[in-house]
C-alpha cells in the first residue's frame, strides 16, 4: 500500500505530464498539423496521463479554440451562402469582382430615413461601376424591425426606391448571429468590442471578398463615398 507522500508525488507527476501533453497538443493543433496530431494520438492516447489531459482545462480550451477555428474557417465573404427575403439560398460568390457595402437595416429607427436615402443615392451613382449594397434587416436593436420580410422589402423599395438586394431578417449579435456577421465582426472589430452596436452599422468589402473597413451606425453612406471609389478604382 502506498504511503501518503508517495501518492502525492505520483499525483503531482501525473498532473505535470498531463499539462505537458495538453500544451503539446495545443501547439500541434494551432500549427494545423493534423497528420502530426494523429500520429501523436496513436502513440499516446492510451496513456492514463493523456486521458487526464483530455479532461483538463487546457484541453477544454484547445477544443473550444478548434470549434471557433472551424466556425471562422471561411476566408472571404464569397465563401458564404445566405437567405434572400423569400427564403431562397444566395451564394455570395456571385459578387466576386464587386465592391460590397453590407448594412444591418431597420425600418423604425431614427437613422432610417437618412441611411436609406443615402444608400439609394450611393447605389444609383456606382451600381454600374461595380458597387453592390447588401441589406440585412435586424430586429435586435430596440425592436425597430418588427415586420415580415415582405413588409420590409415593400417599405424600402416603395418609400426609398431601394434597388439593391434586401435579405432575410437575421440576428447580428449573440449565439444565433448569422455566420456572415460572425465573420464580419471577427474580421473588423469595433471601437468598443466586436459586437454590432446599433442599426445601420456598415462593412465595406473589396472585390476579393476581404473586409477592409467598418463604420459606426452614425457614419452616413455618402460620407464613405471616397472609400468606395478607391476600391472601385474610380477617380
Amino acid at each position: 500500500m502506498l504511503c501518503t507522500s508517495t501518492r502525492f508525488l505520483l499525483r503531482r507527476n501525473l498532473s505535470v505530464t498531463a499539462l505537458s501533453a495538453s500544451l503539446l497538443l495545443t501547439k500541434q493543433f494551432s500549427a494545423n498539423s493534423k497528420q502530426t496530431l494523429w500520429r501523436f494520438s496513436q502513440v499516446s492516447l492510451s496513456s492514463p496521463s493523456i486521458k487526464l489531459a483530455f479532461s483538463s482545462p487546457v484541453w477544454c480550451t484547445l477544443r473550444s479554440n478548434s470549434t471557433m477555428a472551424s466556425q471562422s474557417g471561411s476566408k472571404s465573404i464569397h465563401d458564404f451562402t445566405v437567405k434572400d427575403a423569400k427564403g431562397k439560398d444566395v451564394d455570395l460568390s456571385i459578387y466576386k469582382g464587386k465592391v460590397l457595402l453590407i448594412v444591418n437595416v431597420a425600418s423604425q429607427c431614427g437613422l432610417t430615413n437618412s441611411n436609406y436615402t443615402e444608400l439609394s443615392q450611393l447605389y444609383e451613382k456606382y451600381k454600374n461601376q461595380g458597387l453592390e449594397i447588401l441589406a440585412f434587416p435586424c430586429n435586435q436593436f430596440g425592436a425597430q424591425e418588427p415586420g415580415s420580410n415582405d413588409e420590409i422589402v415593400e417599405f424600402a423599395c416603395t418609400r426609398f426606391k431601394a434597388e439593391y438586394p434586401i435579405f432575410d431578417k437575421v440576428d447580428v449579435n449573440g449565439d444565433n448571429a448569422a455566420p456572415i456577421y460572425k465573420f464580419l465582426k471577427s474580421s473588423k472589430g469595433g471601437l468598443f468590442g466586436d459586437s454590432i452596436k446599433w442599426n445601420f452599422s456598415k462593412f465595406l468589402v473589396d472585390k476579393e471578398g476581404n473586409v477592409v473597413n467598418r463604420y459606426a451606425p452614425t457614419t452616413t453612406p455618402l460620407s464613405i463615398e471616397k472609400d468606395v471609389k478607391k476600391l472601385l478604382g474610380v477617380a
